[in-house]
């Protein structure tokens, strides 16, 4: 991918029409993503938290081919608990780092067990005291399981809050997800978070792909920072 100057002479908003431009695109994005809904297919809290779990570094819909079999077998934390982790591996051999996440869908299991009466937590501080649990795969439980506010920030949160700079350290290498959740939920009404966050995902993944995005296609040309910084 190669990027030109096109935009790089702009001059610099500020916070009130950074504002102003985020919920205008926002609206847009609405427009063109009116009811959005989790990749992931779930019953419960205690399948949605193993599940996104299981979506690290991997797809959605590698996820939804290996877990109806994963948790017909193993449908509760109790029975995960004593789950045979060679067995749940072998049930999930088609996702990335199969083995890490056989191992660790056992230790999560066994911790709502042993410290949550087997159920899954509502909060923040506790589900992030699961095994392996950070405020991402915490934010998608809290958001889609529990309705309360949640923003998860993944890849595709990183990558669109850059090119849309809607955050202040765009520039960075290493941004932080944590300052990134802190940034962009200030612009939002918590009841909004989850759909923000939602919505830029399912964007990310139809048309501000990584490596080609859809730039022409784009609902958001004519005010977005990056239109014609990469080219294919």
């Amino acid at each position: 991918m190669k990027m030109s100057k096109t935009k790089s002479n702009m001059p610099r908003e500020t916070k009130q029409q950074r504002a102003q431009r985020i919920h205008e695109e926002y609206a847009i994005l609405c427009e063109e993503i009116p009811n959005p809904q989790p990749g992931l297919v779930f019953r419960n809290s205690f399948e949605l938290l193993i599940a996104t779990m299981m979506s690290a570094q991997t797809t959605d819909v590698r996820v939804n081919s290996v877990t109806p079999e994963l948790f017909a077998l193993y449908p509760t934390a109790e029975a995960m608990a004593e789950g045979n982790v060679e067995l749940i591996g072998e049930i999930i051999h088609a996702i990335g780092f199969w083995r890490v996440k056989a191992q660790r869908a056992v230790q999560i299991a066994q911790s709502l067990v042993r410290d949550f009466n087997g159920e899954v937590p509502s909060t923040m501080e506790e589900l992030v005291t699961l095994p392996g649990v950070g405020r991402k795969t915490a934010n998608v439980v809290l958001g889609h399981a529990f309705n309360e506010p949640g923003f998860p920030v993944d890849t595709h949160i990183i990558r669109l809050t850059r090119r849309l700079r809607w955050r202040t350290d765009w520039r960075s290498s290493h941004p932080d997800p944590v300052h990134i959740e802190s940034e962009i939920t200030q612009y939002f009404e918590p009841s909004e978070w989850k759909n923000v966050s939602d919505r830029l995902i399912l964007f990310g993944r139809s048309t501000c792909h990584a490596r080609k995005p859809e730039s022409d296609m784009c609902p958001l040309k004519q005010s977005c920072p990056s239109f014609g910084m990469y080219t294919r």
